[in-house]
């Protein structure tokens, strides 16, 4: 072969590779744009998707509440009164437990209440835990006040008169609230306010 024949056959091979270089090139180029679209379409499916799914999940969620309401609403008997009652008293007891709690707050500040102190603590339970130790401690020494207190009614009667107001005004406090649980504690029995059920009132 020819010097110039080799001569072509190099400057024919050598462009073949530029031109093979630049298709490659552009071919890459337009693969990585091709692939950039198809990620941004792939992204923007799963976005939507995504905002179908939740927007689907609220629906679904407001749908179950609203049933469950209905539900509650549609309950018919003793069931379904006493759930719309309860429904009907929790935004009430929230309140008034609010009120009680600030209420609480004001009277703890104006009387300069705390919580006793370790000392103090230590003073009310240690003679409580020598009793559980020792029981009978505690009985002879119930035993005893009790024989005392038998022996001279006078000395109970004057301890009761000389009672001062305030302590007066305390039990009154606790007398009213064993009696106000004891009420409720037979509405609830009974399910009325007064009296009892009877055969006579289920006609009705």
């Amino acid at each position: 072969m020819s010097l110039a024949a080799s001569r072509a056959v190099l400057r024919q091979s050598t462009f073949a590779v530029r031109r093979a270089g630049i298709r490659n090139a552009s071919t890459t180029a337009e693969a990585t744009n091709a692939a950039k679209d198809t990620a941004s379409k792939a992204q923007s499916k799963a976005s939507e998707g995504l905002t179908k799914v939740t927007s689907s999940a609220s629906s679904v969620a407001s749908s179950a509440g609203s049933a469950v309401n209905n539900a509650s609403q549609q309950a018919t008997g003793r069931v379904g009164r006493m759930v719309n009652f309860v429904q009907g008293l929790v935004p009430k007891a929230t309140y008034y437990g609010r009120v009680g709690l600030e209420l609480g707050k004001l009277i703890a500040h104006q009387r300069s209440m705390q919580p006793p102190s370790v000392q103090t603590m230590q003073n009310y339970i240690q003679p409580a835990l020598n009793a559980i130790r020792n029981p009978s401690t505690l009985f002879n020494r119930v035993a005893s006040e009790a024989n005392s207190a038998a022996q001279s009614p006078a000395n109970v009667l004057q301890q009761v008169r000389n009672m001062p107001r305030e302590q007066w005004y305390s039990m009154g406090v606790v007398v009213a609230e064993v009696i106000g649980f004891f009420s409720v504690g037979e509405i609830i029995g009974r399910f009325k306010l007064v009296g009892y059920r009877t055969k006579s009132d289920d006609h009705h």
